[in-house]
This record gives C-alpha cells, sequence and structure tokens, in this order.
C-alpha cells in the first residue's frame, strides 16, 4: 500500500493597516505631510478558557465509558461464555481495564496525543509529565480530556477478548493487552486523532470506528486464528450460561455508550446533541434490523439476537454519529444490524473460525459499516453535516475512508500477529487441554462462580 501523507492546509493571516490623514496646511508651508502610521498588529487570540459546562459533561462522560467498560462489557462477556470460564472473562476485562490505566498515565497518551510525527507521537507527555490543574485542552481541563482518552484505550483491548475467551492463559491475556495498547491502538490513535495523517487527510471517525472497532474486531480475528478453536468447538453445544448477564450488560453499553459518542464532541454543544440522537436512532434500529433478519433466517427471534444487534448498531454508528443526519443513522443501523448477523452467523460458520463472542462479526465489521457509510451520509444532501478536510464530494470522502478502513486492518492484523508471537514465546499462549476441560475459573484463578 502506497504510503499516504497528509496535506497540511495553510493559514495566512490579513494584517489591518489604518493610514493617518496629513493635517490640512496652508498652501505657502514647507511642512512635510505628516509620514503614515505604522500598521496595526493584528489582535492575539482570546487564550483559552474553561467552560464548566463543557467540563462537566465531559466528567460524566467519562464515567459512563467507564460504566460501559466494568460492568457492562465484563456482563455482556461474561454471560455468553459457558458457567465453568465465567470469572475468568469478568477477570480479564476487569484486570485489563485496570493494567491500561496505568500503561495509558505512563506512555500511552504521550505515544496517541503529544506532538510526533504522522504515525506515532513523541514522549514528551510521558508519566502525564507537564499536565496541571490549570492545563487546558480546549475548554476542558487536559486531565480531563486524558481520562476521557483513556476509556477509549481501556474498552478498546478489551474488546478483543471476547475473540480468544474461554482458551488463552491469564499472564498470555495481561502481556498481550499491554504491548497491542502501546504497539497497536496509540499509534492508530495518533494517526487518527492526534495529529497524524489519517485524520489529517479528512477520514471521518467522530468516536472511534477505525480507532476502536475495527481495531479490536480484527485483532480478535487474528487472535482467534492463531490460538486455534476451542475443544469441541463445533462438535459440543457451547451455548451462553446467562443470558440475563448478557442482556444487563448490553443495556448497560446501551446507555454509557452515549458518553462514549456525544462525550466525543468535547464540548456540552449541538455536535454531542446529534452524536446523542443518532446513537439512539441508529441502535434502535440495529436491534430491529438483527432481529428481523433473524427471524427470518432462523423462524424464532432471540434475546441474544437482538442485544447484539443493539452493539451492532452501537459499533456502527460511532465513526458516524457526529456527521451523519438521523434518518442516515436508521438506515446505517439497520444495514449493520443485517450485516453483522449475516457476518456473526453464516460467514463465521462457512470460513471456520472460532471467534468467541463475536468481536470480529460485531466490532470489525460493524466498524467497517459504518466507517464507509459515513462516507456517503456526510453528505449535506443527505442530511450529513459535510466532508471532512478538503474532500467535497461522496466519492473523495468514500475513498479516504477505505483508504483509512484498509490501513487499519493491515497494520493492526501485521502487528497483532508479531505481538502473539512474542508473547507465546515469553510466557505461552494457550492453557492446556487439561485446564480448557476444567474451564479456566478453577484452573486460572482458583474459584467458581457458582458454587451449590
Amino acid at each position: 500500500m502506497k504510503k499516504l501523507f497528509a496535506l497540511v492546509a495553510l493559514v495566512t493571516s490579513l494584517a489591518f493597516a489604518g493610514a493617518a490623514l496629513a493635517q490640512d496646511k496652508p498652501a505657502a508651508s514647507t511642512e512635510a505631510p505628516a509620514a503614515t502610521a505604522p500598521a496595526a498588529a493584528p489582535a492575539a487570540p482570546p487564550p483559552p478558557k474553561l467552560d464548566s459546562g463543557d467540563t462537566s459533561w465531559m466528567l460524566i462522560s467519562t464515567v459512563l465509558v467507564i460504566i460501559m467498560i466494568i460492568p457492562g462489557l465484563a456482563l455482556f462477556y461474561g454471560g455468553m461464555v459457558r458457567n465453568k470460564n465465567v470469572l475468568s472473562v469478568l477477570m480479564q476485562v476487569f484486570v485489563g481495564f485496570s493494567l491500561i490505566t496505568i500503561l495509558w498515565a505512563l506512555v500511552g497518551y504521550s505515544m496517541a496525543f503529544s506532538e510526533g510525527n504522522s504515525f506515532v507521537g513523541g514522549l514528551s507527555k510521558a508519566f502525564l509529565s507537564g499536565l496541571k490543574p490549570d492545563s487546558l485542552q480546549g475548554t476542558i481541563p487536559e486531565f480531563v480530556f486524558s481520562a476521557f482518552q483513556l476509556t477509549f484505550a481501556a474498552i478498546t483491548p478489551a474488546l478483543i477478548v471476547g475473540a480468544f475467551a474461554e482458551r488463552m492463559k491469564f499472564s498470555a491475556v495481561l502481556w498481550f493487552l499491554g504491548l497491542w495498547l502501546l504497539a497497536v491502538y496509540a499509534p492508530i490513535a495518533h494517526m487518527v486523532w492526534g495529529g497524524g495523517w489519517i485524520g489529517g487527510m479528512g477520514a471521518i471517525d467522530f468516536a472511534g470506528g477505525t480507532v476502536v472497532h475495527i481495531n479490536a474486531g480484527v485483532a480478535g480475528l487474528v487472535a482467534a486464528l492463531v490460538l486455534g478453536p476451542r475443544k469441541g468447538y463445533g462438535k459440543v453445544a457451547m451455548p451462553p450460561h446467562n443470558l440475563t448477564f448478557t442482556l444487563i450488560g448490553a443495556s448497560l453499553l446501551w446507555a454509557g455508550w452515549f458518553g462514549f459518542n456525544a462525550g466525543s464532541a468535547v464540548a456540552a454543544n449541538g455536535s454531542a446533541g446529534l452524536a446523542m440522537m443518532n446513537t439512539q436512532l441508529a441502535t434502535a434500529a440495529a436491534v430491529l434490523g438483527w432481529m428481523f433478519a433473524e427471524w427470518i433466517a432462523k423462524g424464532k427471534p432471540s434475546l441474544l439476537g437482538a442485544a447484539s444487534g443493539a452493539v451492532a448498531g452501537l459499533v456502527a454508528i460511532t465513526p458516524a454519529c457526529g456527521n451523519a443526519g438521523p434518518m442516515g443513522a436508521i438506515v446505517l443501523g439497520a444495514v449493520a444490524g443485517v450485516v453483522c448477523f449475516w457476518a456473526a452467523v453464516y460467514l463465521k460458520k462457512s470460513l471456520g473460525y472460532d471467534d468467541s463472542l463475536d468481536a470480529f462479526g460485531v466490532h470489525a465489521i460493524g466498524g467497517i459499516v459504518g466507517a464507509l457509510g459515513i462516507g456517503i451520509l456526510a453528505a449535506p444532501a443527505l442530511g450529513g453535516q459535510g466532508f471532512g478536510g478538503e474532500n467535497a464530494s461522496i466519492g473523495a470522502q468514500f475513498i479516504v475512508q477505505a483508504e483509512a478502513v484498509g490501513f487499519t486492518i493491515v497494520y493492526d492484523a501485521v502487528v497483532t500477529y508479531i505481538i502473539l508471537k512474542i508473547v507465546q514465546m515469553i510466557v505461552g499462549l494457550r492453557v492446556t487441554d487439561e485446564a480448557e476441560s476444567q474451564g479456566l475459573d478453577v484452573a486460572e484463578h482458583g474459584e467458581s462462580a457458582y458454587n451449590s
């Protein structure tokens, strides 16, 4: 793939000069006319000022996204595994969130959001250096901005857990998530949001279609392929052990996602309001899309399908929520529900990979639908808010979106594979056959979720 470099827009400044009029003098006067006054210097822009409303909304949004992860994602995933592995999934999400929190403060934030090159930031903000209570990012404290971005960095690796659930060593999970944050997430976040080339060419990713969902889903597929399927996959029934947990988790994800999407406006303004409305509409449409597709294909609509459809809609609208119009959001959600149903049920079966909880089928596929879809739906003629950067047509925007998606997939897949091989050499990846049969709760953590 050819390397793409962002074009930097030229910023010009205009100086307004005033000339002093010469005083009227008698005709016989030999005095020279008054000298022209020097040009007035342009007024300096006012310094950024903290906005308490924006700050309050971003504090709330940060907490909402944390609730999405723990307990939301943990319960959503935990309910879908077998009862002998539920604690292992909860541990991977809960402890993984804690690990990413520390790594983000040490180097992750700096790599994603400090000044660097087109591909990755530098280390000028490592250990949160330079951040003070009065440091601002726009109209909010930079500490709040960093904490908000931390939640995105934390949920993305946690999503990958669903692809290799029930078979990876806990030690390997921690090594993998930590290395993946630094080698994949931080660079992609910088390229899209931190001043890198993907954002510079006008790619639209309002809240994380490429950075979060395609990134996580592709990494999950690679991990599932490297580890191989679970014992008995395709031969032994592996139904979810507690769909009540799954629905509660999906509901927490739905509610918390308003912080994820509307919070990405980084202000309490109309853009946040549009993102909120679009998130609600797309999610509801995706629930119906998945449900009716399953009803037609299998004869019965399932609770698991409805919950999965909700997540598919949330995923698809994420990159588009601030740029699509409300009617476009409904179309995008409905399409995502149907396409993700096909991917999770039929594509996975035809290709034979064991993506345990459909991280690829929902997050990568849904993210691709959203990232490409906004290339069309951003058009003002379709109710959108306009194209990104210097892109002036659907065709130009769609090409840029496709380039961003393609680069993310290739970069993510290659680096994820390398990380998995490194972890395999350090601690090994997969639990023993005996541990897998016994269940990871007891084999890896020495406890059971249900004691009777």
